[in-house]
């Protein structure tokens, strides 16, 4: 077990500084297993940290079958990056320790590599931090237009207290009025209603022209969704909000994928997102029916798990997680396994809802409309768990341009899109297992045996023998080998260039070989044909070589995403 790990505190949320420090804090203490460099820079400037977490005395990282996890890609989610903290401690502390845990996590570090991005989008999180935050969807570019508003209402904190709520104004034709339940809280009118005490409500902000009459909510000048700007099934901007003006257009993005890319040894990944408390499974682009079944399988077991093991349910984003039932929701989770054919699942982090007592609802139709009970369930949480900052009391303000009114409602940044600070570290603690057990499952490659004969003096029969010990297959998904990202194993000999004495009499000096099964079941025992390919795991290299006894030669087997094989034979 790591002793000397800083301990990081998972009730703030770090600035960028604090952060950097933080993750290099790691690398310094713990050598062996933690290393910390920049993919790439934001917008602004700003390193984009990834830990590369693996044990060095077992091997390269590059030559492991890889998970990546990343957290915060969306401005305003920090709770994403302390899942992704949270995961490195746990991985770091853990490592060498007794107990189910701690063997685990030792295989785990011994035999594999996690890439760990706690913050991917560092200007828009800063934005979010700062002591007059402003709660933007990603990047701080401006897009689709660099102008300066010119009327309308800019949401900002205009009251000084570090919080961006809700303004309300008594207008007879308003749209709310204060719940019978409990005058705090803010409820729809009811169709037809008249006669009572309305409210017209709208962020808190400051205007800009207002004639006194019409007003309207500007959208954020950095109109950028950086989960847009992946290459799967990108859009346009009439199609899909914040796009970009082409995939990978912005850097926060293009260092990521540029990352992936150059790292064939990813297999499976990970984005923490919040808030909902569910995880999300593609496609986000067509139906179930459609999907690779056998890819299907293996997301629906694997999303199961995930719920045992972490209490959110699992779900999928095309049937149960659309913003509109028109629309589809394109993003990192296309890209990843619709271009690469690999795992990939959003996590979408906290569930105020749920806290609140609060279990049948339907994720995004529950913003649209819910009976006001709902309303009244989370303001007692507010209440008894949140010293009554979750909905904040309206307080009389002057307005610059509106006037007298009041400010107050519900918290959306510290107890909605993020939870409480004493609430953070229980979440985050509900997923290293899912993870840590996905990871195991990527395939990986072992050597079998190697084996030499003497045909003569100076011939030799080599065999070289490797197979898959990971319980999926060596492509992961159907899906790769539909796209042909990813080869059969590669078998190599290397023989010296400078040596005439030594020469390849049969076989190829490299060749592919194929694709390794993992040793998940194909069917149940109970099927009634038996499963054929008993040892579709194992792949057999053979050459015949020319040289003089007592040469020694290595040979490689390598599989995109299952590892590297490195051995020597001696030739007697």
């Amino acid at each position: 077990m790591i002793t000397t790990a800083p301990t990081p505190r998972f009730e703030i949320f770090y600035r960028h500084e604090d952060l950097t420090r933080l993750l290099f804090a790691y690398a310094q203490a713990c050598p062996n297993l933690v290393s910390v460099a920049a993919i790439g820079k934001s917008f602004e400037g700003r390193d984009i940290w990834v830990a590369t977490v693996t044990s060095s005395h077992t091997g390269s990282h590059a030559d492991k079958p890889a998970f990546w996890v990343d957290g915060n890609i969306h401005a305003a989610e920090l709770t994403a990056s302390t899942a992704v903290l949270y995961y490195l401690n746990w991985l770091v502390k853990g490592y060498a320790g007794s107990g189910d845990e701690g063997r685990a996590i030792t295989q785990l570090l011994d035999t594999r590599v996690l890439y760990l991005c706690p913050r991917l989008n560092p200007d828009g999180a800063e934005l979010a931090l700062a002591d007059k935050p402003r709660h933007i969807r990603s990047s701080t570019r401006r897009y689709p237009f660099e102008e300066e508003a010119v009327q309308g209402l800019s949401v900002e904190d205009i009251d000084g207290d570090g919080r961006v709520l809700t303004m309300r104004i008594p207008d007879p034709n308003g749209t709310y009025k204060k719940s019978e339940l409990d005058a705090r809280l803010m409820v729809a009118r009811e169709p037809g209603e008249f006669g009572g005490e309305y409210y017209r409500v709208m962020p808190e902000g400051t205007l800009l022209n207002y004639d006194g009459l019409t007003l309207k909510v500007n959208p954020d000048a950095e109109g950028l969704d950086l989960n847009r700007n992946f290459p799967g099934f990108w859009r346009q901007e009439f199609e899909q909000l914040g796009a970009g003006p082409f995939p990978t257009s912005e850097p926060e993005v293009r260092a990521m994928v540029e990352f992936v890319i150059q790292h064939p040894n990813i297999g499976a990944a990970i984005s923490y997102h919040t808030h909902s408390g569910v995880i999300l499974r593609p496609s986000g682009t067509q139906s179930d029916d459609e999907m690779i079944p056998e890819d299907l399988w293996s997301y629906k077991r694997f999303s199961e798990l995930g719920a045992k093991l972490s209490g959110y349910p699992a779900i999928s984003i095309f049937h149960d997680f659309k913003y509109h039932p028109k629309e589809v929701i394109g993003g990192t989770q296309d890209w990843f396994y619709e271009h690469l054919g690999a795992l990939f699942w959003v996590v979408e982090l906290w569930s105020p809802n749920r806290q609140a007592g609060i279990t049948d609802y339907k994720w995004i139709d529950w913003y649209r409309e819910h009976p006001p009970q709902d309303d009244l369930k989370l303001l007692q949480w507010s209440d008894q768990h949140c010293a009554g900052q979750a909905h904040v009391a309206w307080k009389p303000f002057q307005h610059p341009q509106l006037g007298a009114l009041e400010i107050g409602g519900w918290d959306k940044m510290n107890y909605w899109r993020n939870p409480p600070p004493l609430l953070r570290e229980a979440e985050a603690a509900r997923f290293p297992a899912w993870m840590t057990q996905l990871a195991l499952s990527l395939p990986r490659l072992e050597l079998l045996c190697t084996e030499v004969r003497a045909l003569g003096p100076d011939t030799w029969n080599i065999k070289f023998a490797v197979a898959n010990s990971g319980w999926l297959p060596a492509y992961v998904t159907k899906r790769a080998l539909a796209r042909k990202v990813v080869r059969g194993v590669m078998f190599e000999i290397h023989l010296p260039e400078d040596n005439p004495a030594i020469s390849l009499v049969s076989g190829k000096p490299r060749f592919e070989g194929p694709q390794l099964e993992g040793h998940a079941p194909k069917q149940s025992l109970h099927a009634f044909l038996p499963n054929r390919e008993i040892t579709a795991d194992r792949a057999v290299a053979e050459w015949v070589v020319r040289a003089p006894k007592g040469t020694q030669l290595a040979l490689t087997a390598r599989a995109d995403r299952a590892g590297v094989v490195r051995t020597e034979v001696r030739l007697e």
